[in-house]
């Protein structure tokens, strides 16, 4: 595809209200600095119907330009409605650089567009940056399970895609809006389109858990020995207002579901607190949670590699010491 600028563009994937997701939004503050660096500008593509408010909320986390694809057609999201617009709408105007936030929606539209347009895409990355000799985008990913961290170019293909895991970036601070709103007049008929929703089933709400938006998260691994180990972590987070999270280990072992799962193969958090109680620090979970603000560490082994990542550790049975916390904490709060 011919490059028509140094535009970056960032895909601001909505909800059925026409609110931003916050994945699409967090992506804006890596965005800002990669389009600077790369001397273009910060752009969001919004697709949907009635999408009002993601416009408001891109525009005031730092866009130069919006770009919008509104219809009926896009109220729900399908794979040949959203693929043909993103790949319409790059073509059109040619920006060098595409990031799509690493969703169920996501991992799938990427793809599609990659291979439309005959370009890589780098998925799943944790990480952003420029490669000093070349110039590309440098996108750094988990890989051989989790157990090194990989950076990958794309020197002979544009434009530059990665999906980015949500959680691996913070919102920026709003800024004074000053985009640049450009309508694009694309539809697409049912007759291209080859899924039909029939029905939307929300998940049980005891199901749902949102660790991507949790601000305090006390999480479980292996040394909770079994599923009778969450409940003092579950007793902690209540007197938090935190979210119980877990490891990969203890989801294996069947002891809390997925839903609750932190690390490369569950969620990435960035909470202001995350409690690691009983883990023991592998790269695929450290990797989902080290862009926490403030890391506390509560374990046995003193030479476990989750110390080398908390800002504070305990060398302890956390069977004695989360009931202490929690007891203190009531004290303070009264709850």
């Amino acid at each position: 595809m011919d490059v028509k600028n140094k535009d970056l563009w960032v895909f601001i994937e909505t909800k059925e209200d026409g609110s931003a997701k916050n994945v699409g939004i967090e992506l804006l503050s890596p965005g800002r600095r990669l389009a600077d660096e790369q001397g273009g500008a910060l752009c969001a593509l919004v697709i949907g119907e009635q999408v009002q408010s993601a416009i408001d909320d891109a525009n005031a986390h730092g866009a130069d330009k919006i770009y919008v694809i509104e219809g009926s057609e896009y109220k729900n999201y399908t794979t040949d409605a959203y693929t043909n617009a993103v790949v319409y709408a790059i073509e059109k105007f040619g920006p060098t650089t595409m990031l799509f936030g690493a969703t169920p929606n996501g991992r799938d539209l990427g793809p599609h567009v990659a291979c439309r347009l005959k370009t890589g895409l780098t998925a799943d990355c944790t990480s952003l940056g420029i490669d000093e000799e070349s110039g590309n985008i440098a996108w750094t990913r988990p890989a051989f399970g989790g157990n090194l961290m990989a950076t990958i170019l794309c020197p002979d293909h544009r434009p530059q895609m990665g999906t980015i895991r949500p959680g691996v970036f913070k919102k920026g601070e709003e800024t004074e809006p000053h985009a640049d709103l450009i309508r694009v007049d694309f539809h697409v008929s049912s007759s291209q389109i080859r899924t039909e929703i029939l029905e939307v089933i929300r998940a049980a709400a005891a199901e749902i858990v949102d660790l991507e938006g949790a601000e305090i998260i006390v999480s479980g691994g292996r040394g909770v020995g079994g599923p009778d180990g969450f409940k003092p972590l579950e007793e902690l987070a209540h007197v938090l207002g935190a979210t119980v999270g877990a490891s990969r280990a203890a989801v294996d072992s069947g002891w809390i579901s997925h839903s609750h799962q932190v690390g490369q193969t569950g969620k990435t958090v960035g909470p202001k607190l995350y409690i690691a109680c009983g883990i023991s620090g592998a790269i695929q979970h450290v990797a989902g949670m080290s862009g926490s603000d403030c890391i506390v560490a509560i374990n046995k082994d003193p030479e476990a590699n989750i110390f080398s990542v908390a800002d504070y550790g305990i060398v302890g049975d956390l069977f004695e010491v989360v009931p202490k916390m929690t007891e203190e904490i009531r004290k303070l709060r009264n709850v």
